[in-house]
């Protein structure tokens, strides 16, 4: 599938990851309010919807950005 159809799936729950990603293991889903919040000694706060990676490493990165590469491929999954 292409990114547009990623995000769809993103946003209707789904994981998603590009077959072609050199990590095995890595996908990603979509982080909603309540889910996370941010905080440190100035205090907390409720983070904003955000794209988050499940890393090769087993981490969840918050705030995954799109690649060029990615917006244009098509291949594009489902996570089960």
């Amino acid at each position: 599938m292409d990114f547009g159809e990623a995000i769809k799936k993103l946003k209707a729950g789904d994981r998603v990851a590009r077959a072609g990603w050199n990590g095995k293991g890595m996908w990603l889903v979509l982080i909603m309010p309540g889910n996370a919040m941010h905080t440190s000694r100035h205090g907390g706060f409720p983070m904003q919807p955000c794209i988050g990676m499940k890393t090769v490493t087993n981490d969840m990165q918050p705030g995954w950005l799109a690649s060029q590469a990615d917006m244009l491929a098509e291949d594009w999954e489902v996570v089960e």
